[in-house]
């Protein structure tokens, strides 16, 4: 687990942004594994427009060998906010 955590860290780090949270992490139907994950979204540029953080929330498949294979976000939600927007 903590491989896997690590790998979509790194990922996440090197290509998006640090993930906020890595909310599930869970065994796929293909034997790859599945995770979510929250991100803060363009921080500095809400910041200077005195606008509440975005979190982006993305769905990432990992292969057998627990390398990310692919992302996508899925929702996205003002961070004080419970509700998603689109």
């Amino acid at each position: 687990m903590k491989k896997i955590m690590d790998n979509i860290t790194d990922f996440f780090k090197d290509y998006i942004a640090p993930p906020h949270k890595i909310v599930s992490v869970e065994l796929n139907e293909d034997k790859g594994w599945k995770a979510t994950v929250e991100v803060i979204e363009e921080k500095e540029y809400m910041k200077k427009y005195a606008k509440d953080e975005m979190v982006g929330i993305y769905e990432v498949l990992l292969d057998s060998n627990k390398e990310v294979i692919s992302f996508k976000r899925i929702h996205i939600r003002a961070r004080a906010s419970m509700d998603i927007v689109g």
